[in-house]
């Protein structure tokens, strides 16, 4: 995933960027409002989650917000120390999605970034905007839970449809194993780890597409379109 921090502290959005890209994200680093918008305006949906600090030098973090919502609609996190009730309202009354406080804890940072992906993914497919996924000879049917190869049906279980699905959201970002087992198997990493390397595994083998899902070694998973 793309993702756009807006952040003025260089030392501070460097140990993030460096957080964030071990968890498979592209990050584009702004250091003001202006560079955030100059970042949205030639390509505004390409990142999937913009991190808002509100402390900017130029402009107020709630008049960067207000701007990049008129621009897109990709979701927004705004980051800041105040933690006040009014001020968490004013922000999601502009259009922000999530708000975090500092300090935070940067697991709880990575599942809102996860969060909010996953519920505009949702909201699009549940609009009607993406109904099937294309990744080369393979097809996802996400309302009737069907897969075809080159135009034969694949029987898939139920799981193994959820986890290619998950995959398919965001071809080419890392999901992290505890991420799939907490999305797919609605439960806690601790001893369902080989039951997903399972389940890989033979999804790998009913595609008869081995490459199409990679492992990341010791994070997690990925899927590569392909062709990329």
């Amino acid at each position: 995933m793309r993702l756009l921090l807006v952040e003025d502290d260089n030392h501070v959005a460097a140990a993030l960027s460096a957080i964030l890209a071990r968890h498979g994200f592209d990050v584009t680093h702004a250091r003001s409002g202006e560079e955030a918008l100059q970042a949205l305006v030639p390509e505004g949906d390409g990142f999937g989650v913009v991190l808002l600090d509100l402390g900017l030098p130029d402009q107020d973090g709630y008049e960067v917000c207000s701007k990049i919502r008129k621009r897109t609609a990709t979701p927004v996190i705004m980051v800041t120390a105040r933690s006040d009730v009014r001020s968490r309202i004013h922000g999601l009354n502009l259009g922000a999605d999530d708000y975090v406080v500092k300090p935070y804890d940067t697991g709880e940072l990575l599942a809102r970034i996860h969060a909010v992906s996953r519920r505009t993914a949702h909201e699009d497919t549940s609009s009607g905007i993406e109904t099937a996924v294309r990744l080369g000879p393979v097809r996802i049917e996400l309302p009737t839970r069907q897969v075809s190869v080159d135009g034969t049906v694949v029987q898939l279980t139920r799981k193994e449809f959820d986890l290619l699905a998950l995959l398919a959201q965001r071809p080419g970002v890392v999901f992290r194993r505890e991420q799939i087992i907490s999305e797919v198997w609605r439960t806690s990493w601790e001893g369902t780890g080989r039951t997903l390397e399972v389940h890989v595994a033979s999804l790998r083998a009913k595609l008869r597409m081995p490459a199409l899902i990679e492992t990341v070694r010791g994070v997690g998973y990925r899927l590569v379109a392909p062709g990329s």
